[in-house]
């Protein structure tokens, strides 16, 4: 589980940051608001631990900006701002739930453990356009006729379904197959651009593109009228 922990307390991110990998969570610090938004835009996490009173860049616009090109990522305000409108700012702008500090580590561990397990289930199934896919199933379907997908096919499907709209690197894509580890970096780079086109061809109908934006990667969007 990939985290990002905003917080420009230094003694209290070592902190969390030792807790929460022992906990079993992979950890990338920021230490103000500059960098968690550039952290944002060049990976992929699965959850984000956020302070509010970050240096550079506030935490409210962090999160505001991250809005805009991601609904789903799940994020955890952790702040000592405890007034009400604090707090009611924070959920307004797009925040899924609010700690207030001091806190107790294993609290923190638990609201992110519930706000992962929300974020599985409303990702369990996914449509766009003519095209649906069920995770728990492995499958997908095209106005309801089953696709035939390889597991990398579908691992590929998977990751540009769940970015939609945002551009997927072809490292990122590379990261998404590492579980297989039957082909080297090289090979499953050049790789990309095979499987992108067979996916093209099995999509045909399902009103949703891949469209390549060059020297960057690939997003799927749906077809443009």
């Amino acid at each position: 589980m990939n985290l990002l922990l905003a917080e420009d307390d230094a003694i209290l991110a070592d902190a969390l940051c030792e807790q929460m990998r022992a906990s079993g969570f992979a950890v990338e610090h920021a230490p103000n608001g500059a960098v968690a938004q550039y952290l944002l835009a060049k990976q992929q996490f699965d959850v984000v631990v956020l302070d509010l009173g970050l240096p550079m860049v506030s935490g409210l616009d962090v999160l505001r900006q991250l809005r805009q090109t991601d609904a789903s990522l799940p994020v955890l305000i952790l702040t000592a701002l405890d007034s009400l409108e604090d707090r009611v700012a924070g959920l307004n702008a797009g925040a899924d739930d609010y700690l207030t500090k001091p806190f107790d580590f294993p609290e923190l561990e638990a609201r992110l453990r519930a706000l992962l397990r929300r974020s599985r289930a409303l990702k369990a199934s996914t449509e766009l356009g003519q095209l649906s896919m069920q995770r728990e199933t492995r499958s997908a379907q095209v106005r309801g006729e089953m696709l035939e997908l390889s597991p990398r096919e579908f691992d590929l499907l998977d990751l540009l379904l769940t970015h939609q709209g945002r551009v997927i690197t072809k490292e990122q894509i590379n990261q998404a197959w590492s579980v297989d580890r039957g082909i080297d970096n090289v090979a499953a780079t050049n790789a990309v651009e095979v499987y992108i086109h067979r996916l093209r061809r099995k999509l045909e109908g399902a009103q949703v593109a891949i469209r390549t934006v060059r020297g960057l990667g690939y997003l799927l969007e749906l077809e443009r009228t």
